[in-house]
């Protein structure tokens, strides 16, 4: 145990300072965290990390196809049931999604992130079964890894960008078999390709829920179960991994024991009602200065993201479609555009995972890279005359855009404290998706056909890429920052 003592002694004259400070964690969890972190690092990454990686993906992939479904079939579905308000079909998604996003974010702090993870996928309505799948892969993967490679947790979103490929691609065939958008009558049997499209969807759901449930046994994590008191069950769950893989494992109950007793992050839940949880685990995330700018600034950053992202890439099929004039020879055929902006997304988070290991870049140089980027695209977009350039341009859009968000995924959990993390990330991902009922509101005054949204997806992206650089802490490389 000395070199785990001699690591907790470098590791606290680093971070001894900061953690009180940032989170108001109090000593003793303070102190097992940093300790359940050494023990990780002494397992190290096994193929265990691996499969975490594909199944916790899987959260990502899910929620990406199946809110590009909405965009893609909301014209059909408009042409058959002529419903009053034509962007209905998107702000319903997203109201699922703002409330699926409290409800498993609160539930996995409260509950466990086991049962959640291996639940989430299996619920019927789908936006607020997908509502927290992004906040509870990314802190699952987090709370395994070990420090040194937690940049992995930024190449996690690369699965995002494969649900969105698979949206495409499926649309291609499909959606041929669709109602003329004409304003003619629109039959049922004359529109059946976004219910293809539904369905094939719905199928490759319900087989990444199986696999997440049959490929992996995946117990509680460390971080939930050292913040709710459970130490006897952490040395079993890593000393299982550490013999699984033949690691050396020296952590022991002694030694977690030690450190004293945690009194925060565990709360009573025969006595306390869910609004009341809520309230502890938010107020949980301000109990310092540092720590309230850190959480308004990262809630900040998922809103500005939130209304610049589906205002152009939720109606992307219009944007495609609106460059392409009756005359022009339809060599780029809109959803063959549409799949393969949509592949562009897959190598971003791969690109920001290498970027954000660099020591001059790290997490926030990386967003600050993303956002700008991604808003010099924005603009490049605005001078597109053909459905080659259209095409061009929305590709960089994919491409850079991802560079960004993948950052933010991972730095949001880096930066919350475990006890809460998994509501703080809920929070974020709820203002996320309130900005997306606010970007169909927005597209429904200002016509896609015009410049417009454009205009406001890059102001929003410039103030996102000045938020980045405000950030008071850097996680790159750093230890217990979760804490």
């Amino acid at each position: 145990m000395s070199l785990l003592r001699g690591d907790q002694e470098a590791a606290s004259s680093e971070t001894s300072v900061l953690l009180p400070k940032r989170h108001g964690a109090d000593d003793a969890l303070a102190d097992k965290m940093r300790l359940v972190d050494q023990a990780i690092d002494q397992i190290g990454f096994t193929t265990y990390h691996v499969k975490l990686f594909c199944l916790s993906g899987f959260g990502y992939a899910a929620d990406s196809l199946m809110g590009f479904l909405i965009s893609i079939a909301a014209d059909q579905v408009v042409a058959e049931y002529h419903p009053s308000w034509s962007r209905s079909g998107p702000v319903a998604l997203y109201a699922g999604l703002l409330l699926g996003s409290i409800c498993w974010g609160l539930g996995a702090d409260v509950l466990g992130r086991r049962g959640a993870f291996h639940f989430s996928l299996f619920v019927s309505m789908s936006g607020f079964g997908e509502g927290g799948n992004i906040a509870l892969d990314a802190t699952v993967f987090l709370e395994f890894l070990p420090s040194r490679k937690r940049w992995m947790v930024t190449t996690l979103a690369c699965w995002w960008g494969v649900g969105q490929t698979a949206a495409g691609l499926f649309a291609w065939p499909f959606m041929k078999y669709s109602c003329p958008l004409d304003g003619s009558d629109c039959a049922r049997g004359d529109n059946m390709g976004w219910r293809y499209l539904y369905i094939t969807a719905g199928g490759i759901v319900l087989l990444m829920a199986l696999a997440r449930s049959l490929l992996i046994h995946l117990q509680e994590t460390p971080h939930y179960l050292v913040s709710h008191g459970q130490d006897a069950e952490v040395v079993s769950l890593l000393g299982g991994l550490a013999t699984t893989y033949g690691r050396p494992f020296d952590l022991t109950l002694e030694n977690l024991q030690d450190c004293g007793d945690v009194t925060d992050g565990s709360t009573d839940t025969d006595h306390t009602s869910w609004l009341e949880e809520l309230r502890i685990h938010v107020s949980g995330l301000f109990t310092t200065h540092s720590s309230m700018l850190t959480v308004i600034l990262l809630w900040l950053a998922w809103g500005l993201i939130g209304l610049a992202y589906p205002l152009f890439y939720m109606f992307l099929p219009e944007y495609l479609a609106s460059c392409q004039s009756d005359s022009e020879d339809e060599s780029v055929n809109v959803w063959v555009g549409f799949a393969l902006t949509n592949l562009c997304a897959i190598p971003g988070p791969i690109i920001a995972g290498g970027l954000c290991a660099l020591p001059v870049v790290g997490r926030k140089g990386t967003m600050f890279v993303g956002a700008m980027v991604t808003m010099a695209s924005f603009i490049g977009y605005t001078t597109v005359t053909t459905a080659h350039q259209s095409l061009f341009w929305s590709c960089s859009i994919s491409l850079c855009i991802n560079i960004y968000y993948a950052n933010l995924y991972a730095y949001t959990p880096e930066l919350l404290p475990a006890a809460h993390r998994a509501t703080g990330y809920g929070v974020a991902l709820a203002i996320n998706r309130l900005m997306g009922i606010v970007a169909a509101l927005v597209v429904t005054v200002f016509s896609t056909a015009t410049a417009t949204p454009l205009y406001i997806c890059a102001g929003l992206l410039a103030i996102a890429a000045m938020v980045s650089l405000t950030f008071p802490v850097e996680t790159q490389d750093k230890v217990d920052l979760d804490e």
